[in-house]
């Protein structure tokens, strides 16, 4: 009897022992991805981490997650968390910084709330952190150079206060530190850019900093991009060192608090007046503003005296307003009359051209050759048949022909002599082809008469053509502009349709073309 009952319990032991399924736990970086699960609302988690199993052996192959193998490691580790867009609420929790293989933290445009706790950053791994477009508070962590590979920082479009850490020069392979859309406050502190020498991008903008940008800001040799400190509260004059910076950045200045003259050095020379607007004591080109004006209007208010709302007043009578008026009526009709004589009486005798240089180009009258002279008005296109002419020797027409692309450098009288062909005309102008005496050809539009009260606007406006580059696009090489002539210089295409060819160009034109015909 008791042998049977002891082998019924071995066989019940061996049966149990074959048909127990072995039981395998959660790796350590899934227990601290499954914090991150926990800090998360459920009500806000939706289908975020449906697929995140305590059972799993393996985090791997949860949604968001990446894992890389690591050498002499048995098992995947976690190298990548991107969960964005979910408008998960809840906060960062602590134990993310135990996946010491983390490299990219990917949580921008949810709710998270509270501050960047400060254990993460034992995830020495990171060098990506996106954490924009949430509600994160309290300080920039002021060790966050403690990850030494860290590359992109993007905390921008949250509640993150306090200043920027001076141990920032730490963070030594940093290339992006964008932290706009914030509650950072006071100075921007100076001795720390010269040493980011990885520095592509930098975006301070929309913040609480106040004082002058640091003079060392312009040693940011790497800066590629666009340096935005637009609305600020920055203050004083823009460091002329900033000049230094290279020609492809593009400066955000604007809603600042700076004043004196925009420096005109270097890389300020490729800005627009977008780069500088609503800070109402700054002058200088690119602004419609000249310093000059500024001096003077500042000096008339210092010294206009006040006047005393007790002293008499005398107005006009009625009857000597009348005769005022119907007086200069009177002499702006006169006035109108005798411009209107002059200017057909000049049109009348305006029938040559003073060409410098020989202006006979072959003598078929089907031709659309011309010679490109410098009249009366300007460049003329005169259709009957050419006679030779004598050279001549004219002066320079008042007025300075500017070369936007420093490396397509001609003069004037060299453009006033080349032969030229009409191209078309149209309600902006006359486009000719002219060939340089290089033997390169360029088209010139020549539109109307100039007029000194517009030349500031026409410039900027010019310069910003200037600077536009597209396939698509005609390079402007060059403007003139004169009191009676305005041309626009711009890289000839020799293929196909000149109209189709140039239609990105006259498009972008046309906006301003428009005031100045």
């Amino acid at each position: 009897m008791k042998r049977n009952l002891s082998l019924t319990l071995l066989f019940l032991f061996f049966h149990l022992l074959f048909r127990a399924k072995p039981s395998h736990s959660l790796t350590a970086d899934g227990l601290s991805l499954l914090s991150l699960k926990s800090a998360v609302d459920q009500a806000s988690a939706g289908s975020a981490f449906s697929d995140w199993n305590e059972d799993d052996q393996n985090p791997c192959r949860w949604t968001g997650i990446s894992c890389m193998n690591i050498a002499g490691l048995p098992d995947p580790r976690v190298v990548g968390i991107a969960i964005s867009g979910k408008s998960l609420r809840g906060y960062i929790p602590s134990e993310l910084g135990t996946l010491v293989y983390l490299r990219r933290l990917n949580l921008h445009n949810n709710n998270f709330y509270g501050s960047i706790p400060d254990q993460l950053l034992n995830a020495t791994s990171l060098h990506s952190l996106f954490l924009y477009g949430n509600n994160l508070s309290g300080s920039l962590p002021p060790f966050i150079c403690n990850l030494p590979r860290l590359q992109n920082l993007d905390l921008s479009n949250n509640s993150l206060s306090g200043s920027l850490p001076q141990n920032l020069n730490s963070c030594k392979q940093l290339q992006r530190l964008i932290l706009a859309k914030n509650k950072f406050s006071g100075p921007i502190p100076a001795g720390i850019w010269p040493e980011l020498d990885n520095l592509m991008q930098l975006d301070l903008s929309a913040n609480d900093f106040n004082g002058s940008i640091p003079n060392d800001m312009g040693e940011l040799k790497s800066l590629s991009n666009t340096l935005n400190l637009s609305f600020n509260h920055l203050s004083g004059r823009i460091p002329k060192s900033l000049g230094n910076l290279p020609v492809t950045v593009s400066f955000d200045l604007r809603n600042n608090n700076f004043s004196g003259e925009i420096p005109q050095t270097g890389s300020f020379a490729n800005q627009g007046p977008t780069a500088f607007l609503s800070n109402p004591l700054l002058c200088g080109f690119p602004l419609q503003k000249s310093c000059k004006d500024s001096a003077h209007s500042s000096s008339e208010t210092q010294n206009s005296a006040p006047v005393s709302d007790n002293s008499p007043r005398k107005g006009l009578s009625p009857g000597l307003i009348i005769v005022i008026s119907v007086a200069d009526a009177a002499g702006v009709a006169f006035l109108g009359l005798v411009i209107v004589y002059i200017y057909w009486k000049k049109k009348d005798d305006s029938n040559g051209c003073s060409c410098a240089g020989k202006s006979k180009f072959g003598g078929n009258e089907k031709s659309h050759s011309c010679s490109l002279c410098y009249c009366g008005n300007g460049l003329r296109n005169d259709d009957s048949e050419l006679e030779d002419l004598e050279k001549v020797e004219i002066g320079k027409p008042e007025g300075e022909l500017v070369a936007i692309d420093k490396g397509f450098t001609f003069e004037l009288d060299e453009l006033l002599r080349a032969s030229a062909y009409v191209l078309g005309k149209s309600g902006l102008g006359i486009v000719y082809k002219v060939v340089l005496g290089n033997g390169i050809p360029v088209a010139v539009r020549r539109l109307g008469e100039g007029g000194e009260q517009r030349y500031k606007e026409f410039v900027t406006e010019a310069q910003a053509i200037g600077k536009v580059k597209h396939p698509n696009v005609v390079k402007l090489r060059a403007y003139y502009w004169a009191p009676d002539e305005k041309l626009l210089i711009s890289d000839f295409i020799s293929n196909g349709n000149l109209a189709s060819a140039l239609r990105g160009l006259y498009s972008l034109f046309s906006l301003f073309l428009l005031h100045y015909v």
